[in-house]
């Protein structure tokens, strides 16, 4: 959702500009689980558990995060 836009004037070279300010909200869950099909389990501040996210495909987070969950690390992830 964006909050606000601001605009100004042709300069110089022919353009205008624009910028968006976004409105940003952070989620924090708790990783529960890696499921077969790459998905992660993660449970919310509410006790629900959300299952849609995929894991990650950069080889070193992706090792990091499995690593953290077999050694009960307690992984928070924010989105």
């Amino acid at each position: 959702m964006v909050v606000e836009v601001s605009t100004s004037k042709t300069g110089k070279h022919g353009h205008a500009k624009c910028h968006f300010v976004p409105h940003v909200t952070r989620t924090d869950y708790e990783l529960i689980d890696i499921c077969e099909d790459d998905f992660v389990s993660l449970l919310t501040k509410s006790g629900g558990t959300k299952e849609d996210l995929r894991l990650p495909t950069d080889e070193p987070l992706l090792t990091q995060v499995s690593a953290a969950l077999m050694f009960d690390a307690g992984i928070l992830s924010y989105l």
